[in-house]
């Protein structure tokens, strides 16, 4: 009976939402429901999915630029695109979890590559979309039928909609084709590595993730492999050297921190130089992807890049590939677009750049063409192997 007593006595003291502050009943509840849902948000979403968000607060900063949350008589789809590992899906679930109470309805899909290629795939990401956004099962079978629901049950609704790791076109189309789908003020946000794949969807802006600077991944690292902004001043001099290797990129200073964490320098430095002759395999895991998806003669263009022509003249490498048939012109743009080789302009000459990483990756893909006889290798880059395949020829030709 005490128990009941102070808890009538709380709820009688509670100061809640006055009538007379309304015009009528029907905005009162509405009032009331859009205050229940907002506070139910904000006590369950994240500030963030990173456990150490460096760099991340200002890419949101740009993003939100995009978007332009305010303006709610328009629908916008906006694309983010970057190479395998540098944090899109990150930086898109932070905005997902900051903004998705401004709206009736969201859904974050997420692995849409790998769900789309499984039996079924799509339907599944069309019932998960709809499910999500409007709290009913829809059961849907075919995927033609799926587009007709999402296209007639949602043209009404304020939603905000993340597809996350798109890599076709098609996909796009059974998920999200049309603006009209959707509700005015509603968000369509995509994350990809294609940034092509924007350009034919006819996204209203796209932002590029770009690698952290030095100072983020020497951070990003740090906290990683030491739990600290910093690394300890014996270990400096190595964490320098490991986050150079990393080039900025997130995943790779995720994983290296995690990996050499507890370990000696004398380890560190074994591990160094075992890497860079041979990947760690969940980096190159992740960066596989973009390269597996390319057909064949741009896969020969990539390779030949990693291990020949990084760094030099766009106009002379062109020249290189169009003689050897691999239509260079079509080829090297679709590298670009998927975020595999970069072209800057010195003195006034074009280049082509490749992150470190990912030449790392073309050149191990090749060192398992044969990992234990060099001669069997389609191309040769270490010293010692090129020796011993040519003096192996010599003896065979005597």
């Amino acid at each position: 009976m005490l128990k009941w007593k102070v808890a009538l006595k709380k709820v009688a003291d509670l100061s809640g939402f006055s009538l007379a502050n309304f015009r009528d009943e029907s905005e009162l509840i509405q009032n009331i429901i859009q205050w229940v849902d907002s506070r139910k948000v904000l006590n369950q979403t994240p500030s963030s999915i990173a456990v150490y968000p460096i760099g991340i607060k200002s890419r949101i900063r740009d993003i939100d630029q995009h978007l332009r949350i305010g303006m709610n008589d328009i629908i916008l789809m906006v694309g983010i695109f970057g190479t395998g590992g540098i944090g899109k899906t990150t930086i898109a679930n932070d905005i997902y979890n900051k903004i998705r109470f401004q709206f009736e309805g969201s859904c974050f899909l997420r692995n849409i590559r790998e769900i789309s290629k499984q039996v079924g795939g799509l339907i599944q990401l069309q019932n998960e979309l709809l499910f999500e956004i409007l709290g009913t099962t829809s059961n849907i079978n075919d995927v033609e039928k799926g587009v007709e629901v999402i296209r007639d049950r949602l043209r009404s609704k304020k939603v905000l909609l993340v597809l996350d790791d798109v890599d076709e076109l098609a996909q796009l189309k059974k998920l999200a084709r049309d603006r009209a789908w959707f509700g005015s003020g509603s968000r369509i946000l995509i994350t990809t590595r294609d940034q092509h794949l924007l350009e034919a969807f006819e996204v209203d802006s796209k932002y590029e993730v770009m690698i952290l600077d030095d100072n983020e991944a020497l951070q990003l690292f740090s906290l990683h492999a030491f739990k600290e902004k910093e690394p300890p001043e014996d270990f400096m001099d190595i964490s320098k050297q490991v986050t150079k290797y990393a080039q900025g990129l997130p995943l790779a200073l995720t994983v290296l921190g995690s990996d050499l964490k507890s370990q000696s320098i004398r380890q560190w430095e074994s591990a160094l130089d075992k890497y860079k002759n041979i990947p760690h395999g969940d980096i190159q895991k992740v960066l596989l992807v973009g390269y597996e998806g390319l057909h064949d003669t741009d896969k020969e263009i990539f390779l030949d890049i990693a291990f020949f022509f990084k760094g030099e003249s766009l106009e002379n490498v062109t020249k290189i590939f169009d003689s050897c048939g691999f239509y260079p012109d079509h080829g090297i743009k679709r590298l670009k677009d998927k975020c595999l080789i970069t072209t800057t302009i010195e003195w006034g000459n074009e280049r082509v750049g490749m992150h470190d990483l990912l030449q790392d990756m073309g050149r191990e893909i090749v060192r398992l063409e044969s990992s234990k006889e060099p001669s069997k290798r389609s191309r040769l880059w270490i010293h010692k192997d090129i020796r011993e395949v040519l003096e192996d020829s010599t003896v065979r030709v005597k």
